[in-house]
Parts: structure tokens; sequence; C-alpha cells
């Protein structure tokens, strides 16, 4: 575990999980995540809202999958920031960085999830 490159993220699914099944049997999930902070600025409270990028690979593709979490639900990721650089179609060198799940937790499915869930429990 490499402490040094650590983030987490508490944050609201901001696209439904998009899952890939590869030959090998290797899943992988990728979607976005909504974190809010909230502050007082010159009185003012505002809320600053950052997107981040999220790829989760094997067993946590597997649980957003079967857990069918949606857009709404509020995750915890745990994971490592990596960047990438590649050349777009137009020649230009392009930077994406995402974060790269080590783990996650479920905290609460949205509203309606919810609500469909303690009716079955």
């Amino acid at each position: 575990m490499n402490l040094r490159n650590r983030v987490q993220l508490i944050g609201n699914l901001g696209s439904e999980p998009q899952i890939r099944e590869f030959g090998n049997g290797r899943k992988l999930a990728r979607f976005s995540l909504a974190t809010t902070d909230v502050y007082k600025k010159e009185g003012k409270y505002v809320r600053d809202t950052q997107w981040h990028s999220v790829t989760a690979w094997n067993r946590i593709a597997e649980v957003l999958q079967d857990r069918e979490v949606s857009t709404g639900s509020e995750i915890i990721v745990i994971g490592s920031v990596v960047s990438t650089k590649f050349t777009d179609r137009e020649g230009r060198e392009r930077k994406v960085s995402e974060i790269v799940a080590d783990s996650i937790m479920i905290r609460r499915l949205k509203r309606a999830e919810a609500k469909l869930e303690k009716s079955i429990a």
C-alpha cells in the first residue's frame, strides 16, 4: 500500500457505473463521483462541487454491479490518483487524472432505492 499517493473521497455517484468485462474474466467499472464542500465566503455559505473520474477493477466492479448502485448513491472511495498523458485526434497532448479505487463502501443508496430496500427487509 502506497501511503504517499492515497485519497479518500465521500461523495455521490454522478453517473451509473459503466461495467466492462474482458475476455480474461476481468471487470472494469468507470463512474463519476461528485464531492461537495460548504464554506463561508463574505458572510454567505458557498457550495463547491468537484467532479472525479473513478476506475474500479475486478471485485470492486462486481460489487458495484451486484448492488446496482445508481446516480445519487453515496459512496466512499479509497484509492490513488493516476495521471495519464495521451495525444488526442487533433494531435494535442492531453493529461487526464483519475482515481483508481482500492476499496469502496456504499454509505447510502439513492432515496428510491433505500425505500425499496427498507420495504423488502
